[in-house]
């Protein structure tokens, strides 16, 4: 963890509450360690999905009825 943590209040639902009470104790770690892992997975979805727009930024756009047709005419649908 960093050197310098800021504090913040979250307000969970009972029931995430106890299950995330539950897995700190069954792995030894904190429910801050939990929830600081928890966000940084969900922010590196983020990046990633960030990227992979980028990526594509410069593909043609195609309308799903444009789609559509396309899988039918190639008999995938």
């Amino acid at each position: 963890m960093a050197n310098q943590t800021k504090r913040a209040t979250i307000y969970l639902e009972p029931e995430l509450h106890k299950a995330l009470k539950l897995k700190a104790a069954e792995t030894s770690r904190s429910i801050s360690d939990l929830v600081n892992n928890a966000v940084r997975e969900t922010l590196a979805e983020d990046a990633e999905d960030i990227l992979a727009f980028e990526d594509r930024a410069g593909e043609k756009l195609i309308s799903y009825d444009e789609m559509v047709k396309r899988l039918k005419k190639n008999g995938l649908i």
